[in-house]
């Protein structure tokens, strides 16, 4: 396949920002990185116009967009509209999320993201389980009707995927290390979320090959002056990754950058949790049978309760660096190489470097998606 290039653009790349610059593509594939001047001659190329170049984002935790939720409609069409919706706002790879359901739907979220990868809809990474093995003492606004344990039948169920990554987020505390380590060995990513764990409870479980914490600081144990809970537990590991939902209201900036004192920046991941209403004009939907209502950009239900959000990832990038005070390097890593990386895709993806997936967005000068691309289209 011909070479093709972006050029005139700041390009960020893992050394940093650099301007007046090229990313030439092969195919899906990026072959270089280029200053303006050294691009081969003839090669075809768009001009970006001294926009941003930035690697394409990658969202872990996405219920639904573009009016479609995946609980409602766990099916290939139900995945191509969310994808659709979200790259919009710059999210190139992306897990659709499932809260907690009957098995039965889980396994239809399955088959479907199976499918979906298999007929090659751009950006579907794999698939996140949130749930139904949680604590009911921090479901939010999980049903707890569907709340359940962790037997067998769920760890068939959810180690049955054949196609992409799959995350399930669980309460530690019930179910056992045992468990977590079979998830873990049949290649399943292990977070823990909605959970009331103990420091004790949390920390086994990490030693057993829990690695992430699902929206950090929401729905679950806080830290106090005498047990440290799963926020303690997750700021004291160097090595877990933390999701946060960086849109101002699900958690204080301050606790936020207070987090970030406590461990690298590369162990943090912007998510949206994002619901129907991104990307739709129509800003309430119903939610298991509940009605919720984006107010003031915030999805609550009846009682006030936070249902997902209204997030993208564009929107989460730029709160990353005026609510953090973090620069626009960290802000887009932290949506994209942290996880990539967490997903086990660092390899391939998150970065704009030789031989990485040419999943790339373009920023304007006030931080909006004006073009992206998933392996060079």
């Amino acid at each position: 396949m011909s070479l093709h290039a972006l050029a005139n653009a700041t390009v960020l790349t893992p050394e940093g920002l650099r301007e007046r610059h090229a990313v030439v593509l092969d195919g899906g594939r990026i072959d270089a990185v280029v200053p303006i001047a050294d691009l081969p001659s003839g090669i075809a190329f768009d001009d970006l116009g001294g926009d941003t170049l930035v690697p394409g984002f990658i969202d872990v935790q996405v219920n639904g967009g573009g009016g479609v939720l995946f609980n409602d409609a766990p099916t290939v069409e139900a995945i191509e509209a969310i994808a659709t919706a979200h790259r919009r706002f710059g999210t190139t790879g992306l897990l659709p999320t499932l809260i907690s359901d009957d098995l039965d739907v889980v396994q239809r979220g399955i088959a479907a993201v199976d499918d979906a990868i298999a007929a090659g809809i751009p950006g579907v990474l794999g698939i996140h389980i949130e749930g139904p093995f949680l604590n009911r003492q921090r479901k939010g606004i999980h049903h707890a009707s569907k709340i359940r344990l962790l037997d067998e039948d769920g760890l068939a169920l959810v180690t049955s995927r054949t196609k992409g990554r799959t995350l399930v987020t669980l309460a530690p505390e019930c179910t056992t290390p045992h468990m977590i380590a079979q998830l873990v060995e049949h290649g399943v990513i292990v977070a823990a979320g909605h959970t009331d764990g103990t420091y004790a409870e949390i920390r086994e479980a990490l030693d057993h090959g829990l690695s992430g914490f699902t929206h950090l600081f929401n729905a679950m144990s806080q830290l106090g002056s005498r047990e440290p809970g799963a926020v303690g537990a997750a700021l004291e590991d160097p090595a877990a990754w933390c999701g946060i939902i960086l849109d101002g209201r699900h958690v204080s900036a301050v606790s936020l950058k207070l987090a970030l004192r406590c461990k690298p920046a590369d162990r943090f991941m912007l998510v949206t949790d994002a619901m129907p209403s991104v990307g739709s004009a129509e800003k309430s939907f119903m939610l298991q049978g509940r009605p919720v209502t984006v107010v003031d950009g915030v999805c609550v239900n009846e009682d006030g309760t936070l249902a997902g959000s209204d997030l993208d990832m564009a929107q989460a990038v730029r709160n990353a660096q005026a609510l953090l005070g973090v620069d626009l390097a960290t802000a887009v890593a932290m949506a994209s190489v942290n996880p990539a990386a967490f997903l086990g895709l660092d390899g391939r993806q998150g970065r704009i470097a030789k031989g990485m997936s040419a999943d790339l967005v373009q920023l304007d000068s006030s931080g909006a998606v004006a073009r992206s691309w998933i392996a060079g289209r």
